[in-house]
């Protein structure tokens, strides 16, 4: 039987069960401003020194790197990107220059050489390598950039005079262009996209500035905390400069100071939103005012109180339908879980596929995970329909969703998903494995038999790969194995 999504339910008894174990938190710190060939910056050095001892001061174990070559930065990324995959959250700080060549956003390493503009992308890192180290930690991903503060080839044929953009005839405007960051995931930039962030006068940036200003503060929930970086720096440059942000924020609360980071340990999505006290309530509620629909979902959840005394399911309603007119596909999905179990509305099991089909249409991986669900054991108006399942599964899968990932490699080593091999089960458990979810860790160490040798020794051959078993590929998974599958999860040896 397929695993369905458990996230954010309305009583203690169904609240997700997951345990993420590991390193807590990662940040890689990378500041840029000896540069060789192209115009030197002032203060990215003492920005990024001084980010990276903030953020070792919050619990965050720092990986620093300044002024660094090509070859080193991609080194970097790629050893944070592994060591983000078993941590809570992930953090990216880069200050340093960063241009936009034909839609492409790059941070550029100390010793670029340029003298043709189509030449940058084999001389530079990419935003969306960047982007990627993050995108696989299990809570929160955040990168920031401080990197368009001036144009760094003024003088290079081929390039605009456009501030921190490196422009041919397919490159315009100023600073760098918006990313398209995956659901989930904040990326924070200095100034808005295509505008200049400035330098300012003192040993650190404006933007970087309020972000050591504000970041440290405790028990200020981090949606709060980035709309006071905002406020803070166009206070500091008299509105020139408005940071911007792109994506969303994870839809659980985290408090990176103070004693309410505690409140990220709890286990369930719900039980977290309703564990805030009363002023951090108030701060949640100005958001919503202004439209924010992460903290309207906060509330919803909140609403959903298994304390008979705080239980609101009509105001759950209202908020969640608020946000899920808004677009945003986690309230969508809320919104349909109240319709299919009759909660603050009357059960309308109808609108709410519609709902989970609208949520997953926007890739929203519960939905779609849970959508197939659905279609695997049938509902209302719904006629059982395996294949359709399936699909839904492998897509859910594909976006990382730790239920689906299971359910996929159970049903490839089933045999009911033509054109899958072991292999490709065995990758399916692996990242399962690596999503910190307990369940799927539980289910291998408990069961060691339910899937066939074929995938056994395949995990076991993948484990192996990734460097976190060194046994025989003999199908047993023994003592050696389950070490090996603990460490992939992230549990000390």
């Amino acid at each position: 039987m397929p695993i369905k999504t458990a996230v954010g339910r309305v009583t203690a008894e169904e609240a997700e069960a997951s345990r993420e174990i590991g390193a807590k938190r990662v940040a890689l710190v990378v500041g840029m401003g000896a540069y060789t060939s192209i115009a030197p910056l002032r203060n990215t050095e003492a920005d990024a020194r001084a980010v990276a001892t903030m953020l070792e001061r919050l619990g965050f174990t720092v990986d620093l790197a300044v002024d660094i070559p090509l070859d080193q930065m991609k080194d970097t990324i790629a050893a944070f990107s592994r060591k983000s995959e078993t941590a809570d959250i992930a953090m990216v700080y880069y200050a340093g220059h960063g241009v936009e060549a034909a839609g492409e956003n790059y941070l550029i390493p100390i010793d670029i050489q340029i003298d043709d503009p189509a030449k940058i992308p084999d001389r530079a890192v990419s935003l969306r390598s960047v982007l990627g180290s993050v995108a696989h930690a299990r809570k929160l991903r955040i990168v920031i950039l401080d990197s368009c503060r001036n144009n760094p080839f003024p003088a290079s044929p081929g390039f605009t005079a456009a501030a921190g953009v490196a422009g041919a005839s397919a490159m315009g405007g100023g600073g760098l262009s918006a990313p398209d960051p995956s659901q989930g995931m904040l990326v924070v930039y200095a100034a808005e996209g295509g505008k200049v962030a400035l330098d300012g006068e003192g040993e650190h940036s404006p933007f970087t500035s309020a972000i050591l200003e504000s970041l440290p503060r405790p028990n200020v929930e981090i949606g709060l905390v980035f709309r006071q970086i905002r406020d803070r720096v166009m206070t500091l440059t008299a509105n020139r400069q408005q940071p911007h942000f792109y994506g969303s924020l994870s839809g659980a609360p985290f408090f990176l100071a103070g004693e309410d980071a505690r409140v990220a340990a709890i286990t369930d999505k719900a039980g977290q939103w309703q564990a805030l006290k009363p002023d951090q309530v108030e701060q949640l509620a100005s958001l919503a005012e202004e439209g924010n629909t992460r903290a309207m979902i906060g509330l919803g959840y909140m609403a959903l109180s298994p304390d008979s005394a705080k239980f609101q399911p009509a105001e759950a309603f209202r908020l969640f339908s608020k946000a899920a007119e808004a677009g945003d596909a986690e309230a969508m999905f809320e919104l349909g879980k109240l319709h299919e179990k009759g909660i603050g509305t009357p059960q309308n099991v109808p609108e709410a596929l519609k709902l989970y089909r609208k949520s997953a249409d926007l890739g929203f991986a519960d939905a779609i995970n849970d959508l197939g669900f659905l279609y695997y054991q049938g509902a209302e108006g719904l006629p059982r329909d395996p294949k359709q399942a399936i699909a839904l599964f492998v897509k859910a899968a594909d976006l990382r969703h730790p239920q689906a990932m299971f359910n996929v490699a159970a049903l490839i080593d089933d045999g009911m998903i033509p054109g899958k091999t072991p292999q490709d089960a065995a990758a399916y458990l692996y990242q399962a494995l690596r999503s910190g979810v307990s369940d799927v860790l539980e289910q291998l160490t408990s069961r060691p038999t339910m899937f066939k040798p074929e995938t056994r020794r395949a995990l076991q051959a993948e484990l192996q790969r990734n460097q976190f078993y060194a046994g025989a590929l003999d199908g047993d998974l023994g003592a050696g194995t389950q070490r090996g599958m603990r460490i992939a999860f992230g549990q000390a040896q």
